[in-house]
């Protein structure tokens, strides 16, 4: 036997041995993470879910009571990314019921993390229906906090709003400006805030990131998902798109007496894709730091009036926007828009997408899926 002979077996055997060594390292500084997205089937949540999914990190569990949203949106999800079964998984559940909730975090006990989204969300219908927004809202939170500490699940990022700003008392708002919410949605956001704050005082193994964002228009640019809420919509751009389309009639602008320049109410607007990569940034952040609890804005720290949108989307279309001029919403205030410095500073993140392609995505998803997720998806591809 000559000396090659012998030292082949050696070197391969090594070779084997550091090709492990290495797969576990990789493993180690990458591991496939599996996380709890609550809501997961809403606009803000599907739009998460695939950036979470193209990051390559992360396994989803979606759960959602479908009231306000459309399963349909996980599966395109699913067809978007290309992504396995066992990657993003859905299951029928409201926050509020125990049983099923424990069912679920019993059924996949890889979940290491949460992003909250479930909930409701309209200023005005808030003002109508407060014990609702509070059972619903607070009352849902606190179950979801239950199980997850039950379970040692303590990564959890909140999707809070800017409304727990009330009247804003400076301009830009950073995080540490007043809280004094003017609606009851907004004092559940604030109440739910309180109560992470809370809990990270009473166990600091809690790793909170609470995200207070202000104004997610747009859809993912494939035109294959967007907001499509039921019945008549409660947010601006939803509207306006289905105004574009025909659906509706004409915009009712609530209020055009407001201290701002064209009497419209002005509002930090934030592509929904950006604000999707700005959860999965704070996600990775909770993965490698211990924060506490942390409020976090991301916007784009440009205000924008109703009217200048109007208009953005009278240019994606090619066609004036019918509007007409309502009395205010109760609630609503003039001028909202952010600092969001600390997310770059924190995060490493910030808004990249204006306004012409939040106008032009909303008009791709709006006009390929007129009736929402009720109709077929039409191949945008070969329309171009």
């Amino acid at each position: 036997m000559n000396r090659a002979s012998i030292l082949r077996p050696i070197l391969i055997v090594t070779g084997l041995f550091y090709s492990t060594v290495l797969s576990f390292a990789l493993a180690a500084t990458n591991p496939s993470r599996t996380v709890l997205v609550t809501g997961g089937a809403g606009y803000i949540g599907s739009h998460t879910c695939l950036e979470l999914l193209e990051s390559k990190t992360y396994k989803v569990v979606v759960i959602d009571n479908l009231d306000n949203s459309s399963e349909e949106s996980i599966k395109r999800v699913q067809q978007l990314t290309a992504c396995g079964k066992d990657d993003l998984v859905f299951r029928n559940c409201d926050i509020r019921d125990r049983r099923r909730l424990k069912a679920v975090l019993d059924e996949f006990p890889n979940i290491s993390s949460c992003i909250h989204f479930a909930g409701l969300k309209a200023v005005g219908e808030s003002v109508s229906k407060p014990l609702m927004y509070y059972d619903c809202n607070v009352g849902g939170t606190v179950q979801l906090l239950e199980q997850l500490n039950n379970k040692g699940i303590k990564n959890f990022v909140f999707s809070s709003s800017a409304t727990v700003y009330g009247e804003p008392e400076m301009l830009p708002l950073v995080e540490t400006a007043r809280l004094q919410a003017t609606n009851p949605y907004g004092r559940t956001k604030l109440f739910i805030e309180e109560i992470l704050r809370d809990c990270h005082a009473s166990d600091d193994s809690w790793n909170t990131l609470i995200l207070r964002y202000f104004n997610p228009i747009g859809a993912h640019p494939s035109g294959k998902i967007g907001e499509d809420p039921q019945g008549i919509p409660n947010n601006l751009m939803p509207f306006v798109a289905q105004v574009c389309v025909g659906r509706r009639e004409k915009l009712s602008v609530f209020g055009d007496d407001y201290d701002t320049p064209d009497g419209t109410g002005v509002r930090d607007y934030i592509h929904v894709v950006d604000l999707a990569k700005g959860h999965v940034a704070a996600l990775e952040k909770l993965y490698s730091d211990q924060v506490g609890c942390r409020a976090i804005n991301l916007g784009t720290g440009q205000g924008v009036s109703v009217l200048e949108l109007v208009k953005g989307m009278g240019k994606a279309t090619g066609k004036a926007v019918p509007y007409e001029i309502s009395p205010r919403r109760p609630g609503d205030v003039a001028t909202v828009y952010a600092d969001a410095s600390l997310a770059q500073e924190l995060l490493g993140w910030n808004a990249e997408l204006g306004v012409d392609t939040m106008c032009e995505d909303t008009w791709r998803w709006q006009s390929t899926n007129p009736n929402g997720y009720q109709q077929q998806v039409q191949d945008i591809e070969s329309e171009q």
